[in-house]
């Protein structure tokens, strides 16, 4: 990754429903969540959820299926591991022991419409 790709990510998520929106698909795990689903949960607009969510897309956080009428999306972990683990390549001067830094692997659950 690079520092472009990084701030680009990081902007996406520099607002508080675009965080929101994206730490709840986080906890969906790879099936997801409809968009109505999303709005629903988080109270935001229908309107205003497809803004952000074009915006998390965009920048490579969220992923987006359509099954029959439903949208759903989901995190996109890669992403997401690329950019924890760019931010703390060099953490503690090289040391290993000062800070620890998991990647997360998307646990299939069962889609909510």
């Amino acid at each position: 990754m690079d520092n472009k790709s990084a701030v680009t990510i990081l902007a996406s998520i520099a607002q508080e429903a675009r965080l929101d929106i994206f730490r709840a698909l986080v906890q969906a795990g790879s099936s997801g969540m409809s968009a109505g689903v999303i709005g629903e949960r988080l109270g935001i607009p229908n309107s205003t959820l497809s803004f952000h969510l074009k915006e998390l897309s965009y920048a490579g956080l969220v992923d987006a299926r359509q099954e029959s009428r439903f949208i759903y999306y989901s995190a996109n972990y890669e992403a997401m591991n690329h950019l924890l683990a760019y931010l703390t390549e060099n953490c503690c001067a090289g040391e290993q022991t000062c800070c620890t830094v998991s990647t997360c692997e998307a646990i299939e659950q069962e889609t909510t419409s």
